[in-house]
C-alpha cells in the first residue's frame, strides 16, 4: 500500500507543522491557562476508552491519540502523559476541577473562537471533546481542520472514533500523521492492526515511536513481541524509559524470561506436597511451595545481571501502581531473604486486587507464625479464585482436624482449576482410611499430569497387591520428575531382584537428591568394592539425615584407620576423629548399632561414663549387643547383679556370649544347676567358639556334680 501518498498536498497548505507534544495530564489546566496569541499551536484531545495493544492488561488504560500543546511544557514521550494515558481522568473530575482562571480562559477561547480564530477553535474543540460534548466539539474542530489545522485534525478523529466512524476517523488520524503528529500515527497504527493489516501498523507506529511517542512505541513493541521480533525488547525500553508502566512490566518479564532457564513461581505454592517416599501416607495439613511454571509467574534467576535489570523495572512499574509488577517484586525479594520487604509490595498488589499477592502475603504471615492473619489474606485470594490460597486454606483446616472444611476448600480449588486440589482431596481422603475415595482423586489429578499424583496412585495400588496396575503410574511420575517415583520404582524392581535395573533409578532418584536413594546406591558400590564411590553417595545420604548412611559412611572411614589404643599415663584424652563424629550422628538419631560402636570407641580412649551411656542407650532401645556390653562394663565396675540383668536380657534376646557369662557368673557362684542351663543355652546360640568354650564348661559342671 502507498502510505505517503498525501504528503505532497498537505504540505501545500504551509499550516500542518511539527512541532512537540506535551503532558496530557495537564493539558486541560495548561489550554486555557494562556493566552491563544502565545502561539498558534494547539491541542489534540486523548481518547481514553481505548486500550493500548491487544495484549494490555485492564491495568494499562490509552488512548488512540493524546494530547498535544506547547501550553505546558514536556514532549511527547513525557511521563506525565503516559500516567494520563495509564489512568485517564473523567470528564465530570475535569469540569470540577476547572479553576476560575481556566473558566475565564475558555470564555476568552470561545469568543475569539466564535469570531473565527483556528487556534482557539481548536483548543475549545479539544475541551468540549474531554468534557464529553460531542456535538459541540465537532463543529469548532471541523472549522479548525478546514483552516489546516494538524491537532483539529488529529481531535476530529478521536471524536470520530468514539461515534464509531472508525474510517472516518483514520481518514483524519491519516492526515495529522503525515503531517507529523505521532499522536495520530499512533492511533492510524492502531487502527491498522485492529483491522489485520500489520505491515501498515508497524508502518504508522514506527513513526509515531521514532518520534519519541512513549504509547507509540509501547504498541510497537506489542506488535512485533507478537511476531517473536527481537526488536521488541528495544521499544518496551524506549516506552519504559519514558515512564510508560506497563512497558516497564512487560520489559521486566521480557528480560527474566531470557534469563532464567528455569521459570518458577517463587510467591505460588500448592496446597500440599508429599514428602520423600510418600504417597498415599502423604499427610495433609503441610503447605509447600509450587514449582508450576506459569506464563506470568516470575522468574528464579540469578540475581545478577539481565535479573537485576529486571527487578529495576519491576520497581519502576510497581512504584506507578502496576500490581503485577509490584507482585513479582515481592517475590524476588521474598526469594533474596527480604521478607518484609517483600510483604509490603505484596499488600500493596493484594490491595490493588491481585489474588496471587493476597496468596503470597498469607505465606508470608503464615511464615512469620501469624496464622490468622495468613487465613484472611488466603480467604480473600480463594474468593478471587486463586486456587492455591483455597489448597492452603484446606492445608490450614486439615491441620486443625476440620475436615470437611478442609475438603471444602481443596473442592474450590479444583474448581478454581488448580489440580493440586484434586491431590490434596486425595491425601485427605488416604488419611482416613477412605481408599476407593483416595484412589479416584489421585487417578483425577495424575490424569490431569500431576506426578506425585501418579505416585501416591502407584503406591496405592502396590498396597493393594497390584504392582502390574502400579508400576505403569510410577514410570509416568518418574518420567515426569518424580524423585520420590523414581525411587520407589527403585524399589520395585529390587523386589523382582532385578538389582541392575533397580539401581539405575536409585541413581536418577539420587542425583536429585533423594536421600534413601542415595543410600541404596552407596551400599550397592560398598557391596561391588568400589568404596571411594560409595563413600560419596554415603556422604550425601548422611547429609540429608540418614543414620544408616551416617553409620555405613562411619564404617568406610573406620576401616581405613588403626583401632585407637588406651591411652598412655599422663596422656590427653585424643579428639574425636571424622570416623566418631559420624557414629555420633547416626547415635543420635537411635541408630542402636551406631550407639554400641560410640560407645566402644568411648571405652577404647577410657571414657567409662560416656561409654555406659551409649551402652544403654542402645540396650533400652532392644540392642543385645548393647546390653552385653553394657553388662561387661558394669561387671568391670564391681556391679555384677546389675550386669547379670544385662546379661539376662541379652541372652533371652539370642546372645550367646552372654549366656556363656551367665554360666561363668553361676558357677563362680556354687550355682552348677544354673551355670548349665546357661552352658546349653550359649551352645545353642553360639556362635562356634562360644559353643565350644560353654560344651567344656557344660561338661566340668557336670562332673562336679556327679563327683
Amino acid at each position: 500500500m502507498v502510505f505517503m501518498g498525501d504528503r505532497a498536498t498537505l504540505l501545500e497548505t504551509g499550516r500542518f507543522v511539527q512541532r512537540r507534544v506535551h503532558r496530557s495530564d495537564s493539558v486541560m489546566n495548561a489550554a486555557f491557562g494562556v493566552a491563544a496569541a502565545e502561539n498558534s499551536e494547539t491541542t489534540e484531545a486523548t481518547d481514553i476508552t481505548e486500550i493500548i495493544g491487544t495484549t494490555e492488561t485492564a491495568e494499562t488504560v490509552g488512548c488512540a491519540a493524546t494530547v498535544e500543546s506547547t501550553e505546558s511544557a514536556g514532549s511527547t514521550g513525557s511521563a506525565g502523559a503516559v500516567e494520563a494515558a495509564e489512568n485517564p481522568e473523567t470528564p465530570e473530575s475535569l469540569e470540577t476541577r476547572e479553576s476560575p482562571e481556566s473558566a475565564e480562559s475558555e470564555a476568552r477561547h470561545r469568543r475569539a473562537a466564535d469570531a473565527g480564530d483556528t487556534t482557539s477553535m481548536s483548543v475549545l474543540g479539544a475541551l468540549l471533546l474531554r468534557r464529553g460534548d460531542l456535538d459541540g466539539a465537532e463543529s469548532y474542530l471541523r472549522a479548525a481542520t478546514a483552516d489546516g489545522d494538524r491537532a483539529a485534525a488529529n481531535n476530529l478523529g478521536v471524536l470520530l472514533h468514539q461515534r464509531g466512524y472508525t474510517d472516518d476517523a483514520a481518514g483524519w488520524w491519516r492526515i495529522a500523521a503525515v503531517a507529523g503528529s505521532a499522536a495520530a500515527a499512533h492511533a492510524l497504527g492502531r487502527h491498522y492492526r485492529e483491522r489485520g493489516d500489520e505491515p501498515g501498523a508497524e508502518y504508522w507506529l514506527r513513526q509515531s515511536a521514532e518520534q519519541g511517542h512513549a504509547l507509540g512505541a509501547y504498541a510497537l513493541a506489542d506488535l512485533l513481541e507478537h511476531r517473536s521480533d527481537v526488536g521488541a525488547e528495544r521499544w518496551l525500553r524506549a516506552a519504559a524509559e519514558q515512564g510508560h508502566r506497563e512497558a516497564a512490566y512487560r520489559l521486566a518479564r521480557m528480560l527474566d524470561r531470557n534469563t532464567a532457564d528455569d521459570p518458577h513461581d517463587a510467591f505460588g505454592r500448592p496446597g500440599l506436597g508429599p514428602g520423600p517416599g510418600a504417597g498415599a501416607a502423604g499427610r495433609p495439613g503441610a503447605a509447600a511451595r509450587s514449582a508450576a511454571r506459569s506464563d506470568d509467574g516470575p522468574m528464579a534467576g540469578p540475581a545478577t545481571g539481565r535479573v537485576g535489570e529486571a527487578e529495576q523495572w519491576y520497581r519502576q512499574a510497581a512504584a506507578r501502581g502496576h500490581r503485577r509488577a509490584a507482585l513479582h517484586l515481592g517475590a524476588i525479594l521474598e526469594q533474596r531473604g527480604e521478607p518484609k520487604e517483600a510483604g509490603r509490595w505484596y499488600l500493596i498488589s493484594a490491595k490493588a486486587g491481585e489474588a496471587r499477592a493476597a496468596c503470597a502475603l498469607g505465606f508470608l504471615l503464615r511464615d512469620a507464625g501469624d496464622e490468622e492473619s495468613a487465613a484472611v489474606w488466603w480467604l480473600r485470594a480463594a474468593q478471587d479464585g486463586d486456587g492455591n490460597a483455597a489448597n492452603a486454606l484446606g492445608a490450614l483446616h486439615a491441620a486443625r482436624g476440620e475436615q470437611q472444611t478442609a475438603e471444602r476448600w481443596y473442592r474450590a480449588a479444583m474448581d478454581a482449576g488448580d489440580v493440586n486440589g484434586a491431590y490434596n482431596l486425595g491425601l485427605l481422603c488416604a488419611a482416613q482410611d477412605r481408599t476407593p475415595q483416595a484412589e479416584q482423586w489421585y487417578r483425577r489429578a495424575a490424569y490431569a499430569g500431576h506426578r506425585e499424583a501418579a505416585n501416591a496412585l502407584a503406591v496405592l495400588l502396590l498396597q493393594a497387591g497390584d504392582a502390574t496396575g502400579a508400576e505403569p503410574w510410577f514410570s509416568k511420575a518418574a518420567e515426569a520428575g518424580s524423585v520420590d517415583a523414581a525411587f520407589n520404582l527403585g524399589i520395585l524392581y529390587a523386589g523382582r531382584d532385578e538389582d541392575r535395573t533397580a539401581l539405575v533409578w536409585y541413581e536418577r532418584a539420587a542425583a536429585a537428591g533423594h536421600t534413601e536413594a542415595a543410600l541404596q546406591v552407596g551400599m550397592a558400590l560398598l557391596h561391588r568394592g568400589e568404596e571411594h564411590a560409595a563413600e560419596r553417595h554415603l556422604r550425601c545420604a548422611a547429609g540429608g539425615g540418614s543414620a544408616e548412611a551416617a553409620f555405613r559412611l562411619a564404617g568406610v572411614l573406620d576401616s581405613r584407620q588403626p583401632p585407637p589404643g588406651p591411652p598412655a599415663l599422663g596422656e590427653p584424652m585424643p579428639e574425636k576423629t571424622e570416623c566418631e563424629e559420624w557414629y555420633e550422628r547416626a547415635a543420635e538419631q537411635g541408630h542402636r548399632r551406631a550407639q554400641v560402636r560410640v560407645g566402644m570407641l568411648a571405652a577404647a580412649r577410657g571414657d567409662v561414663d560416656s561409654a555406659a551411656r551409649w551402652y544403654r542407650e542402645a540396650a533400652e532401645s532392644g540392642s543385645r549387643n548393647g546390653a552385653f556390653n553394657l553388662g561387661l562394663l558394669l561387671a568391670r565396675e564391681g556391679s555384677e547383679r546389675e550386669a547379670a540383668l544385662w546379661w539376662s536380657r541379652a541372652a533371652n534376646d539370642g546372645h550367646g556370649r552372654a549366656a556363656l557369662r551367665l554360666a561363668l557368673l553361676a558357677a563362680r557362684r556354687g550355682e552348677l544347676t544354673e551355670g548349665q542351663r546357661w552352658c546349653a543355652r550359649a551352645v545353642e546360640l553360639g556362635p562356634a567358639e562360644v559353643a565350644e568354650r560353654a560344651a567344656r564348661l557344660r561338661e566340668a559342671l557336670h562332673q562336679e556334680l556327679t563327683a
